[in-house]
C-alpha cells in the first residue's frame, strides 16, 4: 500500500475568482407564497448567504485555519482518501476516527478535535486524550477524484478499518460518526468488533435494522415516543433529497457543478431544518460557505451524494457479514439529540448493541459535533475512559 503523502489546502485563485462571478451573477428563480418556507429554501434567506459568501467569505482565512493541522492523503484498492490529523496530546492517547456525513465535510468536526485530542489544554484530564483521525468519505470534499463505483458504507466501513491498521498502524481503535458517519461507524462495531475499542453514534441507526427488520411502534416506551413524532416530521424534508440522491444522482449533479447559488441553496436548507436553531444561527454563515466552498472546489457533489445511489440500491441485508446477536458486537454508546433525523428506542438498542451508553439530550439537532460540541466531547471522554 501506498505511504500516506502530507498535503496542504491550496485553492487556485482562479477558482476562487470562478466562484466569486458566478455568485455575482445568479440567475434568482420567483418564489411567491413562500414567507413560511413551505416551498424550500426563502429567496431573501438565499440572497443573504449568496451575497455573503460572494462579498465576506474569506475563504483564504479558513485554509490557513485548515492548514494548521496535518492532512494527508494515501490510495486504499484505488480509493482516494484525505484525511486529516491531530496527534493527542497526553500519556496513552487512544486512536479515534470521526466520520461525518452529508451534507458535512471533515471540516464540521473542527469543533471537537483539539478538545479531543489534547483536553488538558481545554479544561479536561489529559489521560483523556485521544489521537483523532478525521477522514474525508470517498468522493467528498479532498478524497477526491473517486473514479471507482460500488463505494457503498459497507465497503467506507472496510477502507476505514484499512486506513487505521494498515496505513496507520494502530491495532485497535475507537470511532464516532453521524448521519453517513453513523451508518459506517455502526457498521464497523458490527464487522469488525475485535478491532475497536468501542462505536459512538450520534444518530440512532443498528445495521440492516430499517422498515421490516426495523423497531416497531409499541417498542417505544412513553417518553419516547417524541422521537416516532419528530421521525414522521423530518419524513417529510429527507424524502425528497433521499429520492433523488439515490435514484438520478448525476442528473442533478449537471446543476451543482455549474451553480454554486444552486449548490448552497441544497446544502444549507438541509442544514436549516435539520438543526436546532436553524443554519445560519446553529453554524454561522462562515462555516456554512466553508461547507458549500468545499463541494463546489472539485466538483465533489457528484461523486459525493452517489454514497446514497450505491448504499440504497442494495439489500439492506448486505450490511450483515454475520448473524449473530447483539448485531454490533463492539461496546456501543449512543448520543440521541432532540431534532435528529432517525431514532431507535433504548430497548431496541439494548436488544441489538452491546449497549454502555444512552444519553439522550433536549437539545441538539442532526450535526451534534458543530451543533453541540461540548455534548459530544464529554460522551466521547466519559464513554471511553473505561474502554481503554
Amino acid at each position: 500500500m501506498p505511504a500516506p503523502q502530507r498535503i496542504q489546502v491550496d485553492i487556485p485563485q482562479a477558482d476562487l475568482d470562478d466562484l466569486r462571478a458566478r455568485l455575482r451573477n445568479t440567475r434568482w428563480p420567483v418564489d411567491p407564497g413562500n414567507a413560511d418556507g413551505r416551498y424550500g429554501a426563502q429567496a431573501s434567506w438565499m440572497r443573504d448567504l449568496v451575497g455573503y459568501w460572494a462579498e465576506d467569505y474569506d475563504w483564504r482565512a479558513v485554509e490557513a485555519q485548515m492548514n494548521a493541522y496535518e492532512h494527508y492523503k494515501v490510495d486504499i484498492d484505488g480509493v482516494p482518501i484525505h484525511y486529516q490529523r491531530v496527534p493527542g496530546q497526553g500519556p496513552n492517547p487512544m486512536p479515534l476516527i470521526l466520520t461525518h456525513g452529508w451534507p458535512w465535510t471533515f471540516w464540521d468536526l473542527h469543533k471537537v478535535v483539539d478538545p479531543l485530542a489534547d483536553p488538558a489544554a481545554h479544561g479536561g484530564d489529559p489521560a483523556d486524550s485521544f489521537d483523532v483521525i478525521v477522514p474525508s468519505l470517498p468522493g467528498y470534499g479532498l478524497s477526491v477524484p473517486l473514479q471507482r463505483t460500488g463505494i457503498g458504507a459497507v465497503e467506507v466501513a472496510e477502507l476505514w478499518v484499512k486506513l487505521m491498521r494498515d496505513v496507520l498502524g494502530f491495532d485497535r481503535f475507537g470511532a464516532q460518526g453521524g448521519d453517513w458517519g453513523a451508518i459506517i461507524t455502526a457498521q464497523m462495531g458490527h464487522a469488525f468488533a475485535e478491532y475497536l475499542f468501542g462505536v459512538y453514534l450520534t444518530m440512532s441507526v443498528i445495521p440492516a435494522s430499517f422498515g421490516e427488520r426495523g423497531p416497531r411502534r409499541e417498542e417505544f416506551a412513553a417518553d419516547e415516543q417524541w422521537m416516532l413524532e419528530r421521525a414522521a416530521e423530518a419524513r417529510r424534508s429527507t424524502e425528497a433529497h433521499v429520492s433523488v440522491h439515490r435514484r438520478d444522482p448525476q442528473t442533478l449533479a449537471y446543476a451543482m457543478a455549474d451553480s454554486p447559488a444552486g449548490l448552497g441553496a441544497w446544502l444549507w436548507h438541509r442544514r436549516d431544518i435539520w438543526s436546532d436553531r436553524g443554519a445560519i444561527e446553529s453554524f454561522g454563515r462562515d462555516d456554512l460557505c466553508t461547507l458549500a466552498s468545499l463541494y463546489w472546489f472539485n466538483s465533489s457533489f457528484a461523486s459525493a451524494i452517489r454514497l446514497y445511489a450505491e448504499q440504497f440500491n442494495r439489500p439492506q441485508t448486505a450490511a450483515l457479514v454475520h448473524e449473530r446477536s447483539p448485531i454490533i458486537e463492539a461496546p456501543t454508546g449512543y448520543g440521541v439529540f432532540a431534532k435528529d433525523l432517525l431514532f431507535v428506542p433504548r430497548s431496541f438498542a439494548e436488544r441489538h448493541t452491546n449497549l454502555h451508553r444512552w444519553s439522550v439530550f433536549p437539545e441538539g439537532g442532526h450535526f451534534a459535533p458543530p451543533e453541540q460540541p461540548e455534548v459530544v466531547v464529554r460522551e466521547l471522554r466519559e464513554f471511553f475512559r473505561p474502554l481503554r
